[in-house]
Order: C-alpha cells, then sequence, then structure tokens
C-alpha cells in the first residue's frame, strides 16, 4: 500500500544541511534517509548504502573542515525530488581525501539533487564546481 502523506521537501532538505551537514550529527541521517540510499557522487567511488555510507563522508569533510558551512541558495522541490543549489564554505585545517591541510578557505557551488521516497531521501547526486575547489585549495583546476 502506497503512503499518501505529504512531506514538506524543503524541510527534509533544510534539516539535512542545517543538522547533518553545519551541525555534524548524524543521527539525523538515520531518520532523513531511506535504509538503501545511494550516493551518486562522482568523487565517492562505491560508498555503502543507506546511512552508514554517507556518515564517513560527512565526518571525513568536517573533520578536514571543522567550519564547514552549506547555504541554501536556492531550491526546486516536488513530491519525490528535490534540485538545490547550495555555497559550502570553510577552511581546510586536516586532511582532506588525500590533500594536506592548506590553511585554504574554500567557496564553491554544488548542484545537489535528492530523490524522496516517503519522506525521505533514497538517492542523491552532487556536481561540485571542483575546478574552483581544487584551486583555492592550492591544487591544479
Amino acid at each position: 500500500m502506497r503512503d499518501t502523506r505529504q512531506y514538506d521537501p524543503e524541510r527534509i532538505l533544510r534539516r539535512y544541511f542545517d543538522e547533518v551537514w553545519n551541525a555534524g550529527r548524524l543521527d539525523a541521517l538515520d531518520e532523513l534517509l531511506t535504509p538503501d540510499y545511494v550516493n551518486h557522487s562522482p568523487s565517492i567511488e562505491n560508498p555503502e548504502p543507506g546511512p552508514a555510507g554517507l556518515k564517513p563522508i560527512v565526518v571525513a569533510l568536517r573533520t578536514a573542515i571543522p567550519d564547514l558551512h552549506y547555504e541554501l541558495l536556492d531550491f526546486v522541490a516536488t513530491p519525490d525530488k528535490i534540485a538545490a543549489h547550495v555555497r559550502v564554505t570553510g577552511t581546510q585545517r586536516g586532511e582532506l581525501f588525500g590533500m594536506p591541510a592548506s590553511g585554504a578557505r574554500i567557496d564553491v557551488r554544488q548542484m545537489q539533487f535528492e530523490w524522496l521516497r516517503e519522506g525521505r531521501i533514497c538517492a542523491h547526486w552532487r556536481l561540485t564546481d571542483e575546478a574552483a575547489l581544487m584551486r583555492q585549495l592550492g591544487g591544479a583546476g
């Protein structure tokens, strides 16, 4: 039987950024993501499905960039899909996916696409301005 309750995609999206990425509340992922959640981000190869696959990514980013902040600039939502334009800022204080701490300040834009099922995020795609990020961190770009 299909669940016909209405869910607020904006509330889900804001919780995802505010509680998980900005505040580091990993337990919120257990409420926000489906058990079979799939992360299709191009820079992460085959992460484990569900909240367990995203938790180490959040920890790694927040460890490397302790002042990590996601700002929701704009979004378009339907009951089962969200496209969000976000600004990601922070200072790299620790190793970030093999890159040593640089002390560099980052300020990049992302497009994130979230698929929803029964009020929870079930799939994720992300497009980041990787060239700008690499330039800001002192790498090629």
